[in-house]
């Protein structure tokens, strides 16, 4: 049978139609082990909260699934609504609109990101306290003197809880929307403007439904990450169904019982990543052409009170966001600069850095792995374990690390018991409990993470570009190895840093995971929370958020150069 081949458009080079069809049987076991070590905890999760007595469920759905249900559900509605009209209206107006600090605030909007939810939390709470500057501020002001005298919010309410995760959470939805429109919100509003409609109409009528699959898909981040919190919830004392989750197992002593309330979470998390691909399958861009790209439509110029409020509209998310954490924390720190020396701090420090400096490698090795083996094998069963693969970023890690402990000990158990009965010697516990079970589960929780990433890098790359190389008699190994990775140099090095610093901010999972006595620089703040003393732990939130700000302000120098760019 004579074989037919196509030609690659890139390289010029006729390749067999065979290449598309290999399966390539051991990169597809690979990817296949990589996902069902993924799959393990949800699924060990899923077995204890099914073949449980139910003991505990009459109890958790009288008394604490109701409150925690609808506390989650009105957080989840609040925070919604805040990231959105915060993200739209400033992505809007920096983008249509010229206003004094302008590009500095375009930039600048993206720094909240850098603040893990917990942090922002902590630094609420001490900013709006009794004796923080605010009511130490109205006191002064009014001559107030007890909290009798006056009205002051509590912070520590589920509308508190909803301004501190929204001051920190919209640059996702800042980020989405901003891409639309740079790419063709200010074309069409031009058009729109020509046929009469005002600056109102064209906003609400044209430019909403326009960006509405983006900013659907960054609410639901959004969400996921709301969900995913535990840090904020607790110390702002808000009973949403992670923090039950957590009060099940660790004051009732039910396994079960916090097993199937996460069931109920991933449940809901599952409907949040239907609606985030639901809206993505709906987004679509059209660029500019070339031609057009010559002819920049001016921003519109505000002056007087209308500049100035936009400037303000602009600044106060940056304000929140991350101004008020780095004022807090800055000047907890600069009272004790004696804690840079505390044997505590550089043992959360070092640990910190080695634990995400290995889930950066292991998590980009897996990623290659998965991603070179669905490129090598081009069929139904290896798209379908791709994306098992990348599951783990929708599980919060609550989840996560509840599931994986459970795994962990089983395994542990069993290799102790076969030990035991074969040689006599007993294994103890070998993952359970320690740094690699951290480890473990943060890999798995951001390899979706790396992939997209890596993606990003091979989309630029020609495609079957490994094919090529291999129609020349290089073998798939040594085509990838001498090929492709060099090439993805870029794309993996963003990769591994994103995958680092999402790890040094990770605390759900890890207070979960974590050997006793081993500490990061997260669990190290956290425990001083806890403990009501947030100022302990001041250094190492400062050094968790200036390792956040690497890859959140190439970002943002990146979207600077595009918005520049296309406008």
């Amino acid at each position: 049978m004579q074989e037919t081949s196509r030609r690659d458009t890139a390289s010029g080079i006729a390749l067999p139609a065979r290449a598309r069809r290999e399966r390539h049987p051991v990169a597809f076991v690979l990817a296949l082990v990589i996902a069902a070590i993924v799959l393990v905890p949800v699924a060990v999760l899923a077995a204890i909260a099914v073949t449980g007595t139910g003991a505990d469920w009459p109890h958790l759905a009288r008394n604490v699934l109701p409150g925690s249900a609808r506390t989650t559900l009105w957080l989840l509605l609040l925070v919604a609504g805040g990231t959105a009209s915060i993200g739209v209206t400033t992505a809007w107006l920096v983008v249509a609109y010229d206003f004094p600090l302008r590009r500095i605030l375009a930039w600048a909007l993206v720094l909240p990101l850098a603040v893990p939810t917990y942090l922002a939390a902590y630094a609420f709470g001490e900013f709006f306290h009794f004796t923080g500057p605010v009511q130490s501020a109205i006191r002064a002001l009014f001559g107030f003197q007890t909290m009798r005298d006056y009205w002051f919010p509590d912070i520590r309410t589920t509308g508190g809880a909803a301004i501190v995760l929204s001051s920190v959470l919209y640059p996702y939805v800042y980020l989405t929307a901003r891409v639309v429109f740079i790419m063709q919100g200010r074309n069409i509003a031009d058009v729109a403007r020509t046929l009469g409609a005002g600056p109102a109409k064209v906003f609400f009528r044209i430019l909403l439904p326009v960006a509405r699959p983006a900013i659907l898909a960054g609410v639901a981040l959004v969400l996921m990450e709301t969900i995913n919190d535990i840090g904020a919830v607790e110390y702002l004392g808000v009973r949403t169904l992670t923090f039950s989750v957590y009060s099940t197992w660790l004051n009732r002593g039910s396994l079960e019982g916090a097993a199937q309330i996460a069931m109920l979470m991933l449940v809901l998390v599952l409907g949040l990543v239907w609606a985030e691909q639901w809206a993505r399958r709906k987004q679509r861009f059209h660029g500019a052409r070339a031609t057009q790209m010559k002819a920049k439509p001016p921003r519109v110029r505000l002056a007087g009170w209308r500049a100035a409020l936009a400037t303000l509209s602009a600044m106060l998310p940056v304000l929140a966001g991350f101004g008020i954490p780095l004022t807090v924390f800055g000047d907890y720190a600069s009272r004790r600069l004696d804690q840079i020396a505390s044997p505590a701090l550089h043992a959360a420090f070092v640990n910190s850095i080695v634990t995400a400096g290995a889930t950066a490698l292991l998590t980009v090795a897996s990623a290659l792995v998965v991603m070179n083996a669905a490129r090598l094998s081009r069929t139904a069963a290896m798209t379908v374990v791709s994306r098992l693969a990348a599951g783990g970023y929708a599980v919060p890690g609550t989840i996560l690390g509840l599931g994986l402990l459970f795994a962990l000990t089983r395994f542990d158990n069993t290799l102790d018991t076969f030990a035991r009965d074969t040689f006599g010697v007993s294994t103890g516990l070998l993952l359970t409990g320690s740094a690699g079970a951290v480890v473990l589960a943060c890999t798995i929780r951001f390899l979706a993470l790396a992939e997209g990433a890596i993606r990003s890098g091979l989309e630029k790359l020609p495609r079957n570009i490994d094919e090529a190389a291999r129609s020349l008699g290089r073998p798939p190994l040594a085509s990838a190895r001498e090929i492709l990775l060099p090439l993805l140099r870029p794309a993996l090095f963003t990769a591994a840093v994103l995958v680092f610093v999402d790890t040094v901010k990770e605390l759900s999972a890890t207070i979960l995971l974590r050997p006793f006595g081993f500490s990061t620089l997260a669990t190290h703040v956290y425990e001083n929370a806890s403990r009501g003393v947030v100022e302990d732990g001041a250094i190492a939130a400062l050094l968790i958020i200036v390792t956040a700000l690497v890859p959140v302000v190439l970002l943002s120098g990146a979207l600077m150069r595009d918005g520049d760019a296309a406008l």
